[in-house]
């Protein structure tokens, strides 16, 4: 097996997780069989493998660019925060009580031999491993605890790479800064310093790259251009704060622990529709639909909406009629009561009595794909929840098995993924009258790795 390529970044957002599918794509494509790694993973951002265990939506995109099927050993810890100071622990797909409960630094003796047992059975079936880190190696008051970044490192001799976020500023800084942080072993790893989201005239860096070497020793292997992409972010999520005249305007609501925002991508990219994010106290009127995207903790995020006012926002908007779409919390907030008698988030709550459901938290969390027609077209999808729910009086099917219920123009479903569907998306979109083109969202996430491995290749330093 060839060296692992490892990515590291001097912060979080730094570019690591696109970097390393843009890597996946450029290897796969040359025929080479790779596979992507993250120790740990910190977001509420999951995606489902086909055989039903949870991973880090960003390995999952990273197994697709690398054309091989996501696999939980490519990311065997994923931590789900569901308060300030809570996290849910997903250990090998699975979400594990006893661990969530561990203080943080009394977890690494028991999550790194899961990540040793990943790492060697990985490399016993792919011949190259693109490995990303998580944050920066030069938390100091974390390094301790560490079984994503440096420990990687050295237990596999990567080759690591440093990334610093130039359009933040203070790049070269914070290169030195994190090398001089690093143990001398672990800057013995280091191959070169990557220069990412780069907007400009290259000549204005001068010599800086030249006195970065002359302090460390380590070269600048590679300035990355910021490039333009729909493919899906780890963290953040894309929106507008401004009304569109003319187009289709969605409220998307956003509330504490909101989770899967990447499933609305294909609404942000969609012809003729624009997505207002909403965080604040408004009226809704004006709006063609209100969305409430899932919640990793759905009693803390209808407590938001009811402090804030956007809880009678939501009411007022769907009395006036406005199709109105919950997503899993989502769909939990509008039934009438959410019960948590294991206290796994917040404890019972009331809902906005929009739809006829109460749901009660199961020790057991459902996940799975899921395949089956709809209207005559085949739908998929994910399911992430520990809710189960039943209905309290009249309302229709909307998706079968339990996936979905609609009450007049409200409408709530467990199926994450929804918008990836072209049938989907023109049921949406008719239903606020309009009639558009639209694609399917698979197919242009494979485009959009090949669009960007092409620029990484032309670009980059693999």
């Amino acid at each position: 097996m060839a060296k692992p390529i490892m990515l590291l970044g001097c912060t979080s957002d730094a570019g690591k997780s696109l970097l390393a599918a843009a890597a996946c794509r450029v290897l796969a494509n040359r025929g080479v069989n790779v596979a992507p790694f993250k120790a740990q993973n910190m977001s509420n951002n999951a995606a489902v493998t086909p055989d039903g265990l949870e991973i880090g939506r960003a390995q999952y995109l990273q197994a697709l660019a690398a054309k091989v099927t996501p696999d939980v050993r490519m990311n065997p810890v994923l931590l789900k925060p569901s308060a300030d100071t809570y996290s849910q622990v997903i250990v090998n797909g699975v979400a594990n009580a006893e661990i969530s409960a561990m203080a943080w630094m009394e977890r690494k003796s028991l999550l790194w031999q899961h990540v040793k047992n990943a790492l060697t059975s990985l490399q016993s079936d792919y011949d190259q491993l693109v490995i990303e880190g998580a944050g920066s190696p030069a938390e100091i008051n974390l390094r301790a605890g560490d079984i994503v970044n440096m420990a990687v490192a050295l237990e596999t001799q990567a080759d690591v790479y440093l990334i610093s976020d130039i359009d933040r500023g203070g790049s070269f800084a914070h290169l030195l800064g994190t090398w001089a942080c690093l143990a001398p072993q672990e800057q013995g790893l280091i191959k070169g310093f990557v220069l990412n989201k780069f907007r400009g005239d290259p000549l204005l860096l001068g010599n800086a790259m030249d006195w970065l070497q002359e302090k460390t020793g380590i070269p600048t292997v590679a300035n990355i251009p910021m490039y333009d992409h729909r493919l899906p972010e780890e963290d953040a999520f894309r929106g507008s704060d401004t009304f569109v005249k003319g187009e289709l305007n969605i409220a998307l609501v956003i509330y504490p622990y909101a989770a899967n925002m990447d499933e609305f991508d294909p609404l942000f990219h969609q012809q003729g529709v624009n997505v207002t994010v909403i965080r604040e106290q408004q009226s809704l009127s004006r709006f063609d639909a209100v969305i409430l995207p899932g919640s990793k903790n759905s009693g803390a995020s209808m407590a938001y909406l009811a402090n804030t006012g956007l809880a009678q926002s939501v009411i007022d908007a769907a009395q006036q009629g406005k199709l109105v779409l919950g997503i899993c919390g989502g769909l939990q907030i509008l039934g009438e009561k959410l019960l948590d008698p294991r206290r796994l988030e917040a404890g019972d709550f009331d809902g906005l009595g929009l739809l006829p459901l109460t749901t009660e938290l199961a020790q057991i969390k459902s996940t799975s794909q899921v395949h089956f027609q709809w209207q005559n077209q085949p739908m998929t999808g994910y399911e992430i929840h520990h809710g189960q729910t039943q209905t309290t009086g009249k309302v229709s099917e909307f998706l079968q098995s339990n996936l979905g219920w609609q009450r007049e123009n409200v409408v709530g479903i467990y199926l994450h993924g929804a918008f990836e569907n072209a049938v989907f998306m023109s049921w949406f979109v008719h239903q606020l009258g309009q009639d558009l083109p639209t694609q399917n969202w698979h197919q242009v996430i494979d485009t959009e790795l090949d669009s960007l491995a092409e620029k990484f290749a032309r670009d980059g330093w693999l």
